[in-house]
């Protein structure tokens, strides 16, 4: 029996949700702190008071200075890393640098967030490369994983592998330090996808020791939208090619990357105060009330599903903020159909989840912050059922 957490008292005040919706979702874009909106809205009244002055001097110490901030955070070498707008940004900038050939292949695993194994899959059809993809089924112990993945790669010809450290469909967390270090004994590089990683699970990104690593921080670690953080290892770092080239090209990573011209860069200079929201309120508090609630949560939607605890993925590690509900056998197979039934629910219930298409079945993906409440799941676990029925019809 998993009991709910005690609500952390006032947290669902500092934000500016609409109260009548649930929104148990949380990891697709966040959610952001009324403190660190009005952070981001007084740097933009700055910009429009004069954008020459706030374009010009400064502006690079600025963002390095909000660089440092959350690369320490994160363990990461502040002179490593780069901010950029997502995770799907950094893939395409890793993609393009890797320049690879006909004979090269970029190894994903099932679990790839969707637009990530589409970049993957674009880059390698204009290179002539290939992608391929690993099956990690759900459930797996971590020796298990790095064995399969190990045995997945192809010295010589695999040139990247890409690896999620907390899958986005599947809410699995991947051994990504021994997997990293498996693929180092075959000299492969790899780029983790941490998107879900900043401010949810504590991670030492230098201790990882990837070729690459992405996190988001405007998920779990309250920044604005359109802030993550590219580390990239010393080997690679003067191999770095820009997107876009720019008036800091001839800097070198990370300056190059990070200036873009007139892009709005109040996100990243906003960003230290979503960290700062996050520690106020106490970082080991949110985390355990999250990792609590979620688990309720699936507990109870499981339930009113008919299913068995053991039939209900667990990501395999502790503190991760979200958690899947396979869904009955026919619902939700492919990505539009997942898509229509997230937005059934979410006019039919005033709910907001994320619904997956993945190995050939549906899971309903919940997350829980610090805003929510076990009346909310409670009132899902009530519902939903009835609704998928009809939805089938």
């Amino acid at each position: 029996m998993i009991d709910p957490p005690r609500p952390v008292p006032g947290a669902r005040l500092l934000f500016s949700l609409d109260p009548s919706v649930s929104y148990l979702n949380h990891g697709s874009f966040g959610a952001l702190p009324i403190s660190v909106q009005r952070a981001q809205q007084r740097l933009r009244d700055e910009m429009e008071a004069n954008p020459l002055r706030f374009y010009g001097t400064g502006l690079m110490d600025r963002i390095l200075h909000s660089r440092r901030h959350l690369a320490t955070f994160l363990g990461a070498d502040p002179d490593g890393s780069a901010l950029v707008p997502n995770t799907t940004a950094a893939v395409s900038l890793v993609l393009q640098s890797m320049r690879l050939g006909p004979d090269d292949e970029v190894l994903l695993s099932d679990h790839a967030y969707g637009a990530v194994a589409m970049a993957v899959r674009h880059r390698c059809r204009q290179t002539g490369a290939s992608a391929r993809t690993v099956a990690v089924p759900l459930g797996l112990s971590a020796a298990q994983t790095v064995a399969r993945v190990r045995a997945a790669l192809r010295p010589g010809r695999t040139r990247l592998l890409v690896i999620d450290q907390l899958a986005s469909a599947t809410a699995s967390l991947f051994p990504v330090r021994e997997i990293v270090a498996a693929a180092g004994e075959q000299d492969i590089p790899v780029l983790v996808d941490a998107a879900h990683v900043p401010g949810m699970l504590p991670v030492d990104v230098s201790v990882i020791g990837a070729d690459f690593w992405v996190g988001n921080l405007h998920k779990w670690g309250w920044a604005p939208r359109g802030t993550a953080l590219l580390h990239v290892a010393p080997a690679w770092r003067r191999r770095i090619e820009p997107l876009v080239v720019s008036w800091e090209h001839e800097q070198g990573f990370p300056r190059a990357v990070e200036f873009q011209g007139t892009i709005d860069y109040t996100p990243w200079l906003a960003a230290p105060a979503g960290l700062f929201a996050l520690r106020t309120l106490g970082l080991e508090l949110v985390r355990e009330h999250n990792e609590a609630l979620v688990s309720y949560g699936q507990r109870v939607v499981g339930e009113a599903l008919n299913l068995a605890p053991a039939d209900l993925p667990h990501p395999g590690g502790p503190g991760v903020a979200m958690r899947v509900v396979p869904l009955p056998g026919g619902l939700a197979s492919t990505f539009p159909e997942a898509q229509a039934l997230r937005q059934h629910i979410a006019e039919k219930l005033a709910a907001e989840v994320a619904v997956n298409a993945w190995g050939g079945r549906g899971l309903l993906r919940l997350s829980a912050q610090v805003y929510n409440r076990p009346e909310e799941y409670d009132l899902l676990a009530e519902r939903l059922p009835p609704l998928l029925a009809a939805f089938r019809k």
